[in-house]
């Protein structure tokens, strides 16, 4: 009587090659277009851009800009002040906004507005805005008085402050949706046992609200730092880094140096950001991880 036996596997022989299954084929098929626009249009030009800011000499030349100091304390300013005003007022909206009343409804839809129209028109409205000459705010408040308005973007620190205040208006209608979200999660009934106990709406706010909303506005804080940091639109289109270069942040700073063909600064400008981002992208993936 004959038994089967399996084949004795030679030490050292190389193992089989396994064939990709038909699904699997098609997979990498339809995977593969997408992987080449990600390395065409993602890693050739960051590739590329830290290849151009290799030289120590760029990173030197960049210190020595005494615009680059003032660009890297703009930009402190722009994300410690903005992002924690702006994270602060959609956490009490927020609270505003759940309520069920019909006009609040129609207030929403003329809230989010800011947000959902492209930024150029918006921005470039505000800049429309505050010209000394013909625009609006001027008009209004100095001119039917007789007197000459200020010129606001001819002042640093008034034009830095406006374009914060243009950015916290374009991107307070988001985080405001997200938080309301949050807040629509948590359970209506612990606020009705609080409600039953006598507590106040501070009470409900501190025991209730913000233990459990706690985590999603600490993620949002974060995500909207590293989307800050790169914001080019609301300091380019409203002061375009001047009066004499002083409103420049990083995001901006590298068109500066590409506007006097200095290649190696706007990169080396750019790289130079990435000690501020990758700590924030570790922090918020450390959070979503938990």
């Amino acid at each position: 009587m004959h038994t089967l036996t399996a084949d004795p596997v030679v030490p050292g022989a190389p193992a089989p090659r396994k064939r990709l299954s038909s699904w699997q084929f098609w997979g990498w098929v339809l995977v593969t277009p997408y992987l080449l626009v990600f390395a065409v249009f993602v890693v050739y030009p960051v590739g590329y851009g830290l290849w151009l800011a290799r030289h120590p000499q760029s990173y030197v030349h960049l210190v020595a800009d005494p615009i680059f100091f003032r660009t890297l304390i703009n930009t402190i300013v722009f994300l410690v002040v903005a992002i924690n005003l702006k994270m602060v007022v959609a956490l009490f909206l927020s609270g505003f906004f759940i309520q069920t009343r019909t006009w609040i409804k129609w207030l929403s839809v003329l809230f989010i507005l800011p947000w959902a129209v492209p930024s150029i028109p918006t921005i470039l409205s505000i800049r429309f805005m505050l010209n000394p000459e013909w625009g609006v705010i001027n008009t209004l408040i100095f001119n039917l008085s007789g007197k000459d308005g200020p010129n606001w973007l001819n002042d640093p620190t008034l034009a830095l402050t406006f374009s914060m205040v243009a950015h916290i208006w374009k991107s307070l209608p988001f985080w405001t949706l997200i938080l309301v979200a949050g807040r629509l999660s948590i359970p209506v009934e612990q606020y009705e046992a609080a409600s039953v106990d006598g507590a106040s709406n501070w009470q409900k706010f501190r025991f209730i609200t913000w233990p459990s909303m706690k985590t999603l506005y600490l993620t949002s804080t974060i995500l909207s730092a590293i989307w800050t940091l790169g914001d080019f639109n609301s300091v380019y289109l409203l002061t375009g880094g001047g009066p004499a270069d002083l409103t420049h942040v990083l995001a901006t700073l590298g068109i500066r140096y590409l506007r006097l063909d200095l290649v190696d600064l706007s990169m080396a400008s750019i790289v130079v950001a990435l000690p501020l981002v990758l700590p924030l992208v570790y922090f918020m993936m450390k959070r979503l991880s938990k």
